[in-house]
């Protein structure tokens, strides 16, 4: 048996952090889900700039958009809800054996609307409605303005992943979003059910602290961050208040351990998926990371419901000087900004692949 199957059994599930168009038409992806037990994805502006950069693929799509005057954000748009509707049917099967828990696909609203609330929940609205599937994600960072559009987008029955969570206080207050909104549509005599997934960034605390540490620390907060967050996570579902949401017909808002690709070349190529195996929880994996796990990965445990040794590892960041409070809320702030980034690169990468394909006419 594949370590990718032990890991299904175990109660994680396996979402593939890619999407091209190539991926699906090659049948790629199906011999995903039915070979390494791939049940969702997400995907990501620096994913679809490459595609669209590096490939062809996606130009005979793009030259029918601007025929049509379509540019700029709103062609993206419509190439990646293409590439994501039949996504999000190759995972229907999976969507409805597992009656909402599994089967999701991810697309994000535009970061340059990270402090607009409103505006984030008017697109989260209409991009969910345009998608017009019952399994698809609109992705929004958990920051102070973005929690606010959660809410109402939870409300709204918009279906959430909430994105650039960093350390167990962020993702309680994205968790408690979750939850209000929820309440919310009982008190109001809707379905209880909306899905939602809290996506926490593992690899980039490594990352931060890269140097600054002892050897001994070297790739420890990362995990000791995602156990402190996944004991955070278990005592929420043991807790009488979302005990009587369940009761509603409410599901859990899980949580999704996400950037779990090993940056450090020196270190396995499959750290964070081993060190990170937790039922009721999500792995999206980059996908040479899940072949790579597929191949010579191994489930030895998986994490135990009060977070193991978390607390007593962050302990000794701490004493080396290492301000974890603090570095979370640059993190985000950081992520924030790299989100910006991404996509101002992807609305340039556009910007050529139009040009260039109208210059060719």
């Amino acid at each position: 048996m594949k370590a990718t199957q032990k890991l299904h059994e175990a109660g994680q599930s396996i979402w593939l952090d890619n999407i091209t168009r190539d991926l699906l038409a090659s049948g790629t992806l199906q011999r995903y889900i039915e070979e390494l037990s791939v049940t969702g994805l997400t995907s990501n502006p620096t994913i679809y700039d490459k595609a669209i950069e590096g490939t062809e693929s996606y130009d005979e799509t793009i030259r029918e958009k601007i025929d049509h005057g379509i540019e700029g954000e709103d062609l993206f748009f419509e190439v990646a809800l293409e590439d994501l509707r039949q996504a999000a049917d190759i995972f229907r099967p999976i969507y409805e054996r597992t009656n909402g828990v599994d089967g999701w696909v991810s697309l994000e609203v535009s970061p340059l609307l990270a402090y607009d609330p409103e505006t984030t929940l008017e697109e989260a609205v209409k991009l969910f409605g345009k998608a017009d599937r019952p399994n698809l994600f609109i992705k929004i960072p958990g920051t102070s303005e973005g929690l606010k559009a959660i809410e109402e987008a939870i409300f709204a029955g918009v279906p959430v992943n909430v994105t650039l969570l960093f350390d167990s206080k962020q993702y309680l207050a994205a968790a408690e979003t979750y939850v209000r909104g929820i309440e919310r549509r009982v008190e109001a005599g809707l379905d209880p059910f909306v899905g939602s997934v809290a996506s926490v960034f593992v690899s980039r605390w490594d990352g931060a602290v890269a140097g600054k540490v002892p050897d001994a620390l070297n790739l420890k907060l990362g995990i000791a961050q995602s156990k402190r967050m996944y004991a955070a996570y278990r005592s929420l579902l043991d807790s009488d208040r979302w005990q009587r949401l369940a009761n509603e017909g409410a599901r859990p808002q899980r949580l999704l351990f996400a950037s779990t690709g090993t940056k450090d070349p020196n270190a396995s190529d499959v750290l964070y998926i081993t060190a990170l195996a937790a039922p009721y929880t999500v792995n999206t994996m980059p996908e040479g990371t899940l072949l790579a796990f597929g191949d010579h990965g191994a489930v030895e445990s998986v994490l135990p419901a009060d977070g193991g040794d978390a607390d007593e590892v962050i302990a000794k960041f701490a004493k080396a000087g290492i301000d974890v409070d603090a570095l979370a809320v640059e993190l985000q702030e950081q992520g924030a900004e790299s989100f910006d980034k991404s996509w101002d690169e992807l609305m340039d990468c556009i910007a050529r692949k139009t040009s260039s394909l109208m210059a060719a006419r």
